[in-house]
Formats: structure tokens, C-alpha cells, sequence
């Protein structure tokens, strides 16, 4: 198969060399192009690309008797000092690209990246708030939303949780994929890029402690910026504590066909957790007498968690309960450690050549021991779970961008990635092997082999267009003592996007997007050690993988609309369509005596939706108004699955609509800002399987923030997530056979409030 890969890499390595070589063409203006390759130089060359699109704008204002033969003689356009703003460099994009700078991260004094993205348009966040989740764009489940941290894929184990804000310096959604990026978005691409030195001049102390039913939470965080010769760096670390309290009741019965309940059980469980980690990433920029330019940025993260959980069991019958009680005590560790690199350089006729280059390291080790009692006191089963995992990756890849003049760009790159996991997993009950492999080594590699071409060039003042072609090969094996896996497959992702910008003058305009993109399997999925559940049941099932699995491929078309205001304000309209293919959902199914849940590949599913956005300031309707900051979005979606009979045969996890509004107030003589958001999710209810049915709770979260400044180097925030406190409610339904199950669960939740000084030195 690999062979396969080497040829295609060639063709496309040939191809770009003779398409693409440096002395194909004459020499020309350099273009504009927006990168997390080096921001320096992308601002420097995004300026450019704003002075030439107002000037072509400006141009097209008719002008007042008199004033023509002035305009014709010099024609000016001031540039504001600096990065230019988030919303400028949205408008300029030609792939839909929205961004979130510092002033977003800040504004709420959240504690970790999920708070900050559950009030981006579309995103949501799966679980209960407080606890977070998987991060889901359109409402489509894990899995469907790439998320990449500088540009590169977030390492396996790797919980977006776990990154402190104050390590981001800014985030960018892509609700269309691009070729430079991998096309495994179906639903979209969150890249964070953590803190750079552009424009940081200070040393910046941040304090913060948190309260959760009277639990302190403390942080700390340090950026320390600076310069030696053509060396500057940016220091950035923080260190964590966090207790947490979680309460849960569910009820589980089973119904025959004719209304009798054969089995009632009261489950309770009680979880106290403490964690605490450190964050380390530094930022380090080198540029050389001849215009070159290094990036490194290790990034460091170490956690550790420790749990004690106890649970109560009340069934009717009582003759066949597995226990009456059971207490579990269980620890985790992970260490993580992932360097980026980028080498940048610039020829004699303005092109430029990238080298990414970079690796991780992984190691997560969980242990965890579980006693059930039955009703006297008297010891029942001792269950043990070690499980010791590492992982490792290896990437490079590189990108020569040719411009042909200032409105046409050519590029193309080639991407390696491996990776390599060994883990060990020992599970035992009352000193008996759970499962086969209970012991033994697996040993997985992965690797994924990619090229791409893309071509970004204006039609004329009103047209831009961007096309693209992608090609992935990903190639997965793994061996254990017992079985022996190999999968491989590959995408072509054709990828076509476009700008209209209305005449007369206006900043509005409309995008469309026409693309394919792809869901691989996730490597637990193909070949995942089983995971034993204590109490099995058709909703705590064991897990295993399957290796057969194929890829999901989708369709998509994007149609937008966007309104830009004068005063730093959006109004925007956006529908999608998506149309995927080899949809794969997890089975549960019973296995002998005990359940058990596998992912297989169903059938065909589409997805479209439709999002609004408005973010302005009052003043921009109201000049004599109070100086108030709106911003709000909505989001609804339709889906459904062809090979599950209806109604709601919907996409799993995802929700018919979602909704964020927030305001920020500064009144007038004050240092003061206050500030809030409320973010809601509706109930609504899922039909997972002609068998089984999902029911998911609302989800209503209310955040307050109160802001004083001090003065320009010191302020102190003070926040309350989550004030409204809802319970989180979930339901489940399972028919087998004559057999009716049905699961309820009420889950706890708690306002967490927040102190934060923030201290520039």
C-alpha cells in the first residue's frame, strides 16, 4: 500500500517543482496571505491586502463636484500602527476564517479554553457545564471538528480542558476546510495558536482563585517577553489546583411487553477529584541577516488527578443485585511534551518557502481499584484497572508559496506524519483476568502521508477565489499477543471557495463555499483494548474497536452572508449543507450475558443548518447611547440518517439549535466594565438506533464578570460561571426483544466564582 503512497507523493513532489520552481518566473510584487507560519509577516503583508482593497473600493465612490481632481492626484490610504484588527482580517480571508484575539479570551476571566468557545457562533460543548466535553462545531459530535493547536493536530490524550486561556494568544475557527490543512473538518476547524511575542511588551502576572462549593481552585500565570540581538522570546507558563464535588442519581428499569417491571434499581454516585498540572510554552523567534526567519515553540504540559468515588445500589429485586455498595479510589498522570518548528524563507522573486517540522511525546498512567459489598458489609468483588500508555509522533512538512503578482498566488506542500503507541493494560477481577489481552503489549503505529495544491487570486475589485486540492493517505497497524490489525485508506478533497464584494462603496459581501472533507477513524475505534464496565447494561456497555472501519467522506456547500458596521461590528448570515457517506455510529448490542458497544459504518447521513451572527456596539445605532458591546448568534439544524427510520434519526449529539447572547456595559467616568453572557442549548432527543432512543436536557449557563482597571498595568475581574446552576438531565431508551430498559440520570451541577488580578510589570 505504502508504495502506492510513494508514488503518489512523487507525482506531487515532481508537479510542484517544475509548477512551482523559483526561476519559472519573473520577478514580482510580494502578496498577501494570512499564516500561522509567521504572524509577523503576515500582518506586514495583510496591510498591504487592506491598503489595496479599500484603495480598489474607494475608487468605485463616486465622487462630489470638485473633489475628482484632487482624488486623481494622490490618493491616500492611513494604516493603522500595529495588528490590524480581528474583523479586518476575517473580511480579508478568502476561506471563511473568523477570529478570536486576547480581548475574547480575557473578557470572561474563564479558567480554560472550553468556557471561551462555548460562546463562538456555532460551537458547543458536549457534557454538563463546569465538567466540559468534547468540542463540537454545528452541533455534530466528537470527532467531526478538527481541532489543531499551531496549525498541527492536538496529540492523542490531549484535553483542550487542560490549556489555560492564558496560554492562548488567539483562536481561529475555519467553518470550511482548506488544502494547507488537513480536510478531516467535516464540521469544521478550531485552531488555537498559543501566545506569541508580536506585540507583548510587558511582563504580565495573572492570580486567580476560583471557588466551587466552598473548593478553592488557584492559578497562577507568567509571560515574560523579550529580545537579545535578533533573539526575541516570549516565556509563558502557569501552574493549577482544582478540587471538584460531583453528585448523580440514575434510575434504570426494565418493562416487558406487557407493562410489568421485572428490574428497578436506585443507583447514587458521590466523586470527590483533586487535579493539578503545569503548563509551560515558550515562544522563541530568530530572524537572520538575510531575511530568514526560525520559530520554535515547545509546549510542556504535566497533570495529575486523584478520585475517590462511592456509589449506592438499591434494586428491586434485591436477590440479584451485583452489590449494595462500592468505593472506588483511582489515580492519573499524563505528561505531555510537543515542540513546533517553522523555517521561513524568502527568494529573489518573493517567493517563500515554509518547513514545518516538529514531535511529541505522551505518557498517561491511570490506576484504578474498585470494592463491592453486599448489604451486610461483606466483601463481594475486588476490581483492579492499570493502564499504562505512550504515546509518539513525528511531523514535517513543507509549503513553497509562489506569487505570480499581486492579485494571483500559487502553493503547494507536502506533509509526514507518524505516530507510534505502546500500551499496557491490566484488568483484573477478584484476580482474574477481565478480558483476553488482559497483560499484553499493543503496539500501534500510524502514518499519514499528504500533498496539496492551492490557488488564491482576484477576478477583479469585486471577485476573489480560492482553489484547492488535497490528498491524504493515512496507514494504521497494530499488533497485540491475539490479533493483528491493518487499515489503510485515502481521500482526494477537491476544494473550491469564494468572495463577492458588493459595489458602491461597502465593506459587505457574500462567500460560498464548495468542498469535501472526511472523518477518519479514531485509533481507539479500529483497536481498542476493551474496556470492562462494572455494572454492564445496555447504557454502561463494555467497549471495544473494530478495524474494518472505513472513512466517513461528506459533500459540502457554504453560502454566507456578511454586513460589516463602521464601528468594529458584523452582521452575518451563513447556511450549510453536508453529505457524508460511510457514516459510522457505535452499536450496542448484547454479546452473551453482556453488552457490548463497537463502531461500524451505517450508511448515508445529511446535515444543514443555518447561522446567524450579530456583534456591534450600541453607539453604533444610538451615537448619544451608553457605551454597551453586544454580541449574539444562533444556530438551527436539520439532519438525518438514511438507515435509521425516523422521527429525530438525527445526527448523534446534536442539537436542533443553540443560541449565545452577551453584553458588555463601561459607564461613563468609570473604570468599570461589567459584563455577561447566557449560552442555551434546548432539549431534544435522538434516535440512535431503530432500537434505541437518547433524550439530552437543556442546557442553560449564565456567566457574570465585573472588570476594574486600576490603572493601565494593574485590574482586578471578578466572574461567576455557570450562576444559574441547572441540573443536567439525560434519558435512554433500549428495546431488546420483548425487553423495554430505560435509563434516567440527574447530574449536579455548581457555580464556580473567580477572582483574578492581572498585573502588567
Amino acid at each position: 500500500m505504502f508504495s502506492h503512497f510513494r508514488r503518489r507523493a512523487s507525482f506531487f513532489c515532481i508537479a510542484g517543482a517544475v509548477f512551482l520552481h523559483p526561476l519559472a518566473f519573473a520577478q514580482v510584487e510580494p502578496v498577501t496571505k494570512n499564516s500561522v507560519e509567521d504572524t509577523k509577516d503576515a500582518d506586514e503583508l495583510s496591510k498591504k491586502k487592506l491598503k489595496k482593497t479599500e484603495a480598489k473600493i474607494e475608487k468605485q465612490v463616486p465622487l462630489k463636484n470638485g473633489e475628482e481632481s484632487e482624488k486623481n492626484a494622490v490618493q491616500k490610504v492611513i494604516i493603522q500602527g500595529g495588528r490590524q484588527s480581528d474583523l479586518d482580517e476575517r473580511r480579508l480571508s478568502t476561506a471563511s476564517r473568523i477570529i478570536f484575539g486576547r480581548e475574547e479570551l480575557d473578557r470572561n476571566g474563564d479558567t480554560n479554553i472550553g468556557d471561551v468557545l462555548k460562546r463562538l457562533p456555532g460551537v458547543t460543548i458536549g457534557g454538563r457545564p463546569g465538567r466540559g466535553g468534547d468540542i463540537r462545531m454545528r452541533g455534530m459530535g466528537s470527532g467531526y471538528t478538527q481541532i489543531l493547536i499551531n496549525g498541527e493536530r492536538a496529540p492523542r490524550g490531549f484535553s483542550m480542558d487542560s490549556l489555560s486561556p492564558d496560554q492562548v494568544e488567539r483562536i481561529e475557527v475555519m467553518r470550511g476546510p482548506v488544502a494547507e490543512y488537513s480536510t478531516q473538518a467535516i464540521a469544521g476547524t478550531i485552531n488555537i495558536v498559543l501566545r506569541e511575542d508580536y506585540k507583548q511588551k510587558d511582563i504580565e502576572l495573572k492570580l486567580t482563585e476560583s471557588v466551587e462549593q466552598g473548593r478553592g481552585a488557584p492559578n497562577i500565570s507568567l509571560t515574560y517577553p523579550g529580545q537579545y540581538g535578533a533573539l526575541s522570546y516570549a516565556l509563558s507558563g502557569s501552574v493549577f489546583r482544582n478540587r471538584q464535588h460531583d453528585q448523580s442519581a440514575t434510575q434504570i428499569q426494565e418493562e416487558d411487553s406487557l407493562g410489568q417491571i421485572n428490574l428497578l434499581q436506585d443507583l447514587h454516585d458521590e466523586t470527590q477529584r483533586q487535579t493539578s498540572g503545569i503548563h509551560f510554552a515558550p515562544r522563541l523567534n530568530y530572524r537572520f541577516e538575510n531575511g530568514d526567519s526560525l520559530m520554535l515553540q515547545p509546549f510542556i504540559m504535566n497533570s495529575s488527578s486523584d478520585s475517590r468515588s462511592d456509589s449506592t445500589l438499591t434494586q428491586v429485586p434485591s436477590a440479584t443485585a451485583q452489590y449494595a455498595n462500592a468505593s472506588s479510589i483511582s489515580h492519573s498522570e499524563s505528561n505531555f511534551a510537543r515542540g513546533f518548528g517553522n523555517w521561513q524563507s524568502k527568494f529573489s522573486n518573493n517567493a517563500k518557502l515554509n518547513l514545518k517540522f516538529g514531535g511529541g511525546l505522551g505518557h498517561m498512567e491511570s490506576s484504578s481499584l474498585r470494592a463491592q459489598f453486599d448489604a451486610n458489609g461483606k466483601l463481594l468483588d475486588t476490581i483492579s484497572d492499570v493502564n499504562n500508555t505512550r504515546d509518539s509522533s513525528l511531523n514535517i512538512g513543507g509549503k513553497y508559496t509562489l506569487p505570480l503578482n499581486e492579485k494571483h498566488t500559487l502553493a503547494s506542500g507536502l506533509e509526514l506524519e507518524t505516530g507510534a503507541r505502546t500500551q499496557t493494560r491490566i484488568s483484573l477481577d477478584n484476580g482474574l483476568p477481565q478480558f483476553a489481552e488482559s497483560g499484553d503489549n499493543l503496539n500501534a503505529s500510524t502514518r499519514r502521508l499528504a500533498a496539496f495544491v492551492q490557488d488564491e487570486f482576484d477576478l477583479n475589485p469585486q471577485w476573489s477565489a480560492y482553489a484547492g486540492l488535497r490528498w491524504e493517505g493515512i496507514h494504521t497497524n497494530s499488533v497485540t499477543a491475539s490479533n493483528t490489525v491493518d487499515n489503510s485508506s485515502e481521500v482526494w478533497s477537491p476544494l473550491l471557495h469564494g468572495v463577492w464584494r458588493l459595489p458602491g462603496g461597502s465593506k459587505d459581501q457574500v462567500r460560498m463555499g464548495l468542498t469535501s472533507s472526511y472523518r477518519a477513524p479514531a485509533l481507539n475505534d479500529l483497536i481498542a483494548l476493551p474496556s470492562i464496565s462494572p455494572l454492564n447494561s445496555p447504557f454502561r456497555p463494555d467497549r471495544t474497536g473494530n478495524p474494518s472501519l472505513k472513512p466517513e467522506k461528506a459533500k459540502g456547500l457554504d453560502l454566507a452572508f456578511e454586513h460589516y458596521l463602521t464601528r468594529a461590528g458584523i452582521m452575518s448570515a451563513n447556511v450549510f449543507m453536508r453529505s457524508i457517506d460511510d457514516l459510522i455510529r457505535r452499536r450496542t448490542e448484547q454479546v452473551g450475558l453482556r453488552w457490548v458497544s463497537s463502531p461500524i459504518n451505517i450508511g448515508h447521513a445529511l446535515t444543514r443548518g443555518i447561522e446567524l451572527e450579530a456583534k456591534f456596539q450600541l453607539q453604533e445605532f444610538l451615537p448619544d447611547g451608553p457605551a454597551i458591546d453586544f454580541r449574539s448568534n444562533y444556530s438551527h439544524f436539520w439532519s438525518s440518517v438514511d438507515d435509521i427510520h425516523g422521527p429525530n434519526n438525527r445526527l448523534d449529539q446534536q442539537p436542533n439549535q443553540t443560541a449565545n447572547f452577551g453584553l458588555d456595559y463601561r459607564p461613563a467616568g468609570l473604570a468599570l466594565t461589567l459584563g455577561g453572557s447566557v449560552n442555551w442549548t434546548p432539549a431534544y432527543v435522538t434516535q440512535v438506533s431503530d432500537t434505541q432512543t437518547n433524550f439530552t436536557g437543556i442546557k442553560r449557563q449564565i456567566d457574570l464578570y465585573g472588570l476594574w482597571k486600576f490603572n493601565p498595568v494593574l485590574q482586578l475581574r471578578l466572574s461567576a460561571n455557570n450562576l444559574q446552576a441547572d441540573d443536567s438531565i439525560s434519558a435512554s431508551s433500549v428495546l431488546a426483544g420483548s425487553i423495554n430498559h430505560e435509563q434516567n440520570t440527574l447530574a449536579k451541577t455548581y457555580t464556580t466564582w473567580s477572582l483574578k488580578l492581572e498585573m502588567k510589570l
